[in-house]
């Protein structure tokens, strides 16, 4: 096939479906009739010789062509979007934009704070919403343009994404200041020993922490389970738990809850923490000043 045998526009309905899943959700972002959207499917299953989206109770459902397509397509349609709006420019000083982030509950406490006050300092116009990395399909809506960067320890974010260290940390232990184990040296039969609180935050990849430890045949007494980060301050400050945590949340509630941290008695792999942007907007100007922006502020 040849391209100028295809419109544009039908592969930006193919995107749109790979999305929303939904032919009325895709004609409404678009501005077209479902008719309209329907239509260009048609063409476009024509054109290709594959059905490539089927119904089901949950939507319109790719073929694997479709999925085949999907991240070539979505690349290539980004790369196109970048090229031709590149002389656009972004003036931080009087742009009204709303972006959307994707980050864990570690990253909204380490992160926000300084982001925000670079914000109101050199782009009043300029607002943030964040997601949790595991609440949504990040890939999917990084894809679709709902998400338009995310931080984290994101494994999952591969083909069609480029990506920019931020820091690498590593993990510490985190107790309440004057526990016993409050000391210098803390030793391994001392953390199994102690009771723990542990953090399952799926779809971050801070597993790696009890994968490692468990290859490492460190069994600990595990008393509580958490699904999140954002709890931990609360539970250590009165209690004698101890948590294994990224040392950027341990500097950070620290001080608020009265707490102490110490170097854990076993080497645990180190964090890199990455900025993610997907390739439609690898070009974007207004992407691109937000990702500066973070990685002057946080990149060492």
């Amino acid at each position: 096939m040849e391209l100028e045998e295809i419109d544009l526009n039908l592969l930006v309905v193919f995107r749109q479906l790979l999305a929303e899943r939904r032919v009325s959700k895709v004609a409404e972002n678009l501005g077209l009739s479902q008719p309209a959207v329907s239509n260009a499917l048609a063409r476009l299953r024509r054109l290709l010789g594959d059905e490539l989206f089927t119904r089901t109770p949950q939507g319109m459902a790719p073929t694997p062509y479709a999925e085949q397509l999907a991240q070539p397509l979505t690349q290539a349609l980004g790369l196109i979007h970048g090229a031709l709006n590149q002389k656009s420019g972004f003036d931080p000083a009087t742009a009204r934009r709303a972006f959307t982030v994707g980050m864990s509950d570690i990253g909204e406490i380490w992160f926000l704070p300084r982001l925000v006050d670079a914000l109101v300092r050199a782009a009043p116009g300029v607002s943030v919403s964040t997601v949790r990395n595991a609440s949504v399909n990040l890939k999917d809506e990084m894809e679709a343009a709902k998400v338009d960067l995310a931080i984290g320890l994101l494994p999952q974010l591969r083909a069609g994404f480029f990506q920019r260290r931020v820091l690498l940390t590593r993990y510490v232990c985190l107790m309440r200041r004057g526990h016993p184990l409050d000391k210098p040296g803390l030793t391994l039969q001392e953390f199994c020993a102690a009771e723990h609180v542990v953090v399952v935050a799926q779809g971050t990849g801070h597993g790696r922490v009890d994968e490692a430890l468990q290859r490492g045949g460190v069994q600990r007494r595990v008393r509580l389970t958490v699904p999140h980060f954002t709890a931990v301050g609360h539970i250590l400050q009165t209690t004698a738990l101890l948590a294994t945590v990224p040392e950027p949340l341990a500097q950070r509630i620290a001080g608020p809850f009265g707490l102490a941290y110490v170097p854990p008695p076993v080497e645990l792999p180190a964090v890199s923490i990455n900025l993610f942007w997907h390739a439609r907007v690898h070009q974007d100007p207004a992407n691109v000043w937000l990702r500066q922006l973070i990685l002057a502020l946080f990149a060492g």
